[in-house]
């Protein structure tokens, strides 16, 4: 029954309406000459429509399954594909991360700017690990900069890197929303949400694993709202608890303390 999982899935995110529809009524006429006054020749007539008919059928489902990048990938997916692309045409954001250095590069941030937070009901939320819980930054640095075998940062200096940006995003004068807050340790993933209440959204998930060659080749699940509705719907829910439990900020302190005291004294001069 997998055919009418993916036919249905296909119909709550409103994709491929239009060969849906012109593979019913092929099938529906082609059932309404059979029982015609002229048997013989509605019989070929019906068995060549439901050849046509199934025929639609199985060059869209070819089709589908060559163009789908599936569930299961890593970060090479975004290589052809960049995160940066998939963000320009959403209206909420949602970023949970340990650090988010790698999401939230300058093009990234960039992008947000002019797309997402530049409308009137656009929203950005990131949650980062908090910098200021030493004992959960030290384990989350055994299982992300420790266990891989070709390390390229630290999650020490990520954080702080991050911070400074999420500082300077919430000045920015936007026409969308953004806000950002903390978590108080590592729940071993990291979740992408775009547009996560709309029939297309999609939601991506980072499984850190124990031990991994690099960054790059963690587990990634890609799940849409029709064809994995559970599953995704739990993610998102998994999100929306993480901000409940994340808080704001608050005072800076160590070397963000620093960043922040250079920002006040750069303003005064």
């Amino acid at each position: 029954m997998g055919w009418l999982r993916r036919i249905t899935g296909d119909l709550k995110a409103r994709q491929n309406i239009d060969a849906y529809a012109l593979t019913a009524a092929i099938f529906f006429f082609a059932l309404l000459s059979i029982f015609s006054d002229e048997l013989g020749a509605n019989l070929r007539w019906a068995a060549l429509l439901s050849g046509v008919g199934l025929l639609i059928y199985r060059t869209l489902s070819e089709e589908t399954s060559a163009l789908s990048p599936g569930i299961l990938h890593d970060r090479s997916i975004y290589d052809a594909v960049p995160m940066s692309s998939l963000l320009a045409n959403v209206r909420d954001v949602r970023v949970f991360a340990p650090s988010a250095v790698n999401l939230l590069s300058a093009q990234t941030c960039e992008i947000l700017r002019n797309s997402v937070l530049a409308r009137k009901d656009g929203s950005v939320r990131i949650v980062i690990l908090d910098f200021r819980e030493e004992a959960a930054v030290r384990q989350a640095s055994k299982q992300l900069d420790e266990s891989l075998e070709f390390p390229v940062q630290r999650l020490r200096a990520a954080l702080d890197s991050t911070m400074e940006r999420l500082r300077l995003m919430s000045r920015w004068k936007t026409t969308g929303t953004f806000d950002y807050r903390l978590l108080s340790y590592s729940p071993g993933f990291s979740l992408v949400l775009l547009d996560p209440e709309s029939p297309k959204g999609r939601v991506i998930v980072e499984i850190h694993g124990f031990h991994n060659p690099s960054t790059s080749s963690r587990m990634h699940l890609e799940l849409t709202r029709g064809r994995d509705e559970r599953w995704y719907r739990y993610w998102v829910e998994q999100f929306d608890h993480i901000w409940e439990a994340a808080v704001d900020a608050g005072p800076a302190s160590g070397r963000a303390a620093e960043s922040a005291s250079a920002d006040v004294v750069e303003a005064r001069d």
